[in-house]
């Protein structure tokens, strides 16, 4: 499947996302007024949630198909944001940011821990001293048992999809296949096909990496940093202060 085409249905995937939820997360955690840059920031939803709240935020993702319904849903609303197409771990650009966020699992697509690490050491180039990173993974537990085999599936007017999960090859991975039914202008429907890739690691690895590209102040939480981490818990927070 293309990436128009999965762009095109990415928000119906994302209908029930608790973006809410991210934006409290985040904005108790931002200072107010603050830039900000939303990585991997698929088709702006949360982007703009940041903008409404006033905060001066660009976004970027690898994909230009999303940036583009990002940009339309921007104008739609009269939010000036800049959307970028990079690659997380290339990161460039970007100079003392007061923060940067990256969430819904978007780190969980870099399937090595090199990317991780170069992911984190441009965040860090990217911030001031004192800036903040927050960003959420799966849970090994996710990994292990939510996406053990799982099938999910939505049965909707203009699009249906079936969505299975397997392990992947490497630990703690999770392979994606989709297959979505979209309605077409005559009434009938065309099938199309994506497969992903996810992979996550343990928060103390996350926690050295960080370490390591220059943050302090490690946070980790889960419940959107209401709670301790516990072993099922289904998604991890970290909060990152540049040094």
């Amino acid at each position: 499947m293309s990436e128009e085409h999965f762009a095109s249905v990415y928000d119906v995937l994302m209908e029930d996302a608790p973006y809410a939820e991210w934006l409290e997360y985040a904005t108790s955690r931002i200072p107010a007024n603050s830039s900000v840059l939303d990585v991997a920031c698929g088709t702006g939803t949360f982007t703009r949630s940041l903008a409404r709240q006033g905060y001066k935020v660009s976004g970027t993702d690898l994909s230009m198909e999303m940036l583009t319904i990002a940009e339309e849903k921007s104008r739609v609303e009269s939010l000036s944001i800049p959307y970028y197409r990079q690659n997380m771990t290339e990161l460039a650009g970007f100079n003392d940011l007061d923060a940067v966020t990256l969430f819904c699992d978007g780190l969980n697509y870099l399937t090595s821990e090199k990317e991780v690490e170069k992911t984190f050491k441009h965040i860090a180039l990217s911030l001031k001293k004192g800036g903040i990173f927050l960003f959420d993974v799966h849970s090994p537990y996710k990994m292990e048992h939510v996406f053990d085999h799982q099938l999910y599936g939505e049965n909707g007017e203009e699009i249906s999809y079936l969505w299975f999960c397997e392990p992947g090859e490497e630990p703690l991975s999770v392979h994606h296949s989709l297959t979505f039914f979209i309605k077409q202008a005559n009434g009938t429907y065309m099938r199309k096909d994506e497969d992903q890739y996810q992979r996550t690691f343990i928060a103390s690895s996350y926690e050295r990496w960080l370490k390591d590209a220059g943050f302090i102040d490690i946070e980790i939480t889960s419940e959107f940093g209401r709670a301790s981490v516990h072993q099922n818990d289904d998604r991890i927070f970290f909060k990152a202060v540049k040094k």
